[in-house]
């Protein structure tokens, strides 16, 4: 099974993709996706939705997950996340039905066993899961597959939109 972890942004949106044989947990690759700042906002949409459909046409994954988002002090920031959410959520479901959405305290129990992990301690079982050398940079890459894998850990059976 392919997953691909999402962890959305609209300066910058994680991915990470994991395979899962059995038990077995495999990085096959992850990175990021960046939109510079003097792009307008419909550009740096445009450029998401693009960079989501080129990893969906390469990998095609079995499921997507993405983080929900969570409160945020800035409003204006949490509007733009939203918005930059809402065109790979669009992006995503143009070429899978198999989306799944968790929220942050999930992907904490997920990976440590604890809620109110810190995200250095996400990141270590990050590495530790996917036998990997040193922690995954930039850290939206760790945590997009930090995503993948709580999808590969609890959550094959539940379709964010019940498809």
């Amino acid at each position: 099974m392919i997953i691909l972890g999402i962890d959305p942004g609209y300066a910058t949106v994680g991915y990470g993709v994991i395979s899962l044989e059995g038990s077995k947990y495999k990085a096959i690759d992850y990175g990021v996706i960046n939109t510079p700042k003097t792009d307008s906002l419909p550009i740096r949409l445009t450029k998401i939705s693009d960079g989501i459909d080129v990893l969906m046409d390469k990998y095609k994954p079995d499921a997507v997950a993405i983080e929900e988002l969570f409160f945020q002090n800035n409003q204006k920031t949490a509007i733009l996340v939203a918005e930059a959410r809402g065109a790979i959520l669009l992006s995503l479901y143009k070429k899978s039905k198999n989306l799944y959405e968790y929220t942050p305290l999930q992907i904490k129990q997920a990976m440590t066993g604890y809620g109110r992990a810190e995200k250095v301690q996400i990141q270590h079982m990050v590495t530790l899961m996917l036998g990997l050398k040193e922690i995954p940079k930039p850290d939206d890459a760790a945590d997009a597959l930090a995503v993948a894998l709580t999808h590969a850990q609890i959550g094959r059976f539940s379709s964010l939109f019940g498809i």
